[in-house]
């Protein structure tokens, strides 16, 4: 699928999504379902109900769901949002979990499935930490004053590596689409919507890394204090991405040696 949109400088992630949006989404009398193909419980954040969804824009070579990404016709079922939401909140309820999430793939395909899901959500006290690749947000101008509405929201963007061309090396798009993730952060900000930026830093140079966090500053100084970083965990699916891929990160962990700082 994504061979079509490829050319010598890499894929357009936003033509990508709206092909992928094809599959993944389908609607029903106003109300927009999408194919999830798991509801679980975890450790990060201190505990946080998941929701994992099909698709993303994105074709990272260390993805740990590239599985579902590459295949998205094959897994997964379609809920609504108010499915989505119902369920999220009976493993939060049933773990006295404060956090709930959408993750797997990308949130933000099908936006308005997304905002219906939060709609369903926003009279329940917890925190709905999106976590985004920042694609959508950062080419849309529109989508962030929407979240606005929404007091539980905290947007984490997943900045793909420390420069233009790290963004490249790893995810395979357009040179060009890493500053439109930072654009996505800015956004958010000026929205008044809480946002931070987690940046993938195991194929990067740590001056690189410097670099874009002092950037990251001078759009907001919350975005430098709240710099988080992101590192690659070796499951046994990862690594074989990552060998298929030819590609081997400068740092990462295996699971059972995460430092305890980014759970």
């Amino acid at each position: 699928m994504i061979n079509s949109f490829i050319d010598n400088t890499g894929y357009n992630p936003i033509e990508l999504g709206k092909t992928i949006e094809k599959i993944i989404l389908k609607e029903d009398h106003g109300i927009w379902l999408r194919k999830y193909y798991r509801f679980r419980g975890g450790k990060w954040y201190g505990g946080i109900a998941t929701a994992d969804c099909i698709g993303c824009n994105l074709r990272c070579k260390f993805c740990w769901a590239w599985r579902q990404r590459d295949y998205p016709e094959r897994f997964g079922n379609f809920y609504s949002p108010e499915q989505v939401a119902s369920k999220l909140i009976r493993i939060a309820n049933e773990k006295s979990y404060k956090n709930i999430r959408i993750s797997g793939g990308e949130p933000t395909l099908g936006f308005e499935h997304l905002i219906q899901v939060l709609e369903n959500l926003k009279n329940y006290d917890m925190t709905f930490i999106l976590e985004t690749n920042g694609i959508y947000f950062g080419y849309y101008n529109e989508l962030s004053p929407e979240l606005s509405n929404f007091e539980n929201v905290h947007v984490r963007v997943s900045i793909k590596g420390c420069t233009p061309e790290d963004f490249h090396s790893i995810t395979g798009a357009k040179k060009e689409f890493f500053q439109v993730q930072i654009n996505a952060l800015k956004n958010l900000i000026d929205s008044n919507v809480r946002a931070h930026p987690a940046v993938m830093e195991s194929f990067s140079e740590e001056e690189s890394c410097k670099d874009l966090r002092e950037k990251l500053g001078d759009i907001d100084s919350s975005l430098y204090e709240n710099y988080e970083e992101e590192f690659v965990f070796l499951y046994p699916h990862v690594v074989e991405i990552l060998r298929k891929n030819k590609i081997w990160p400068r740092k990462a962990f295996y699971p059972n040696n995460i430092p305890e700082k980014y759970i």
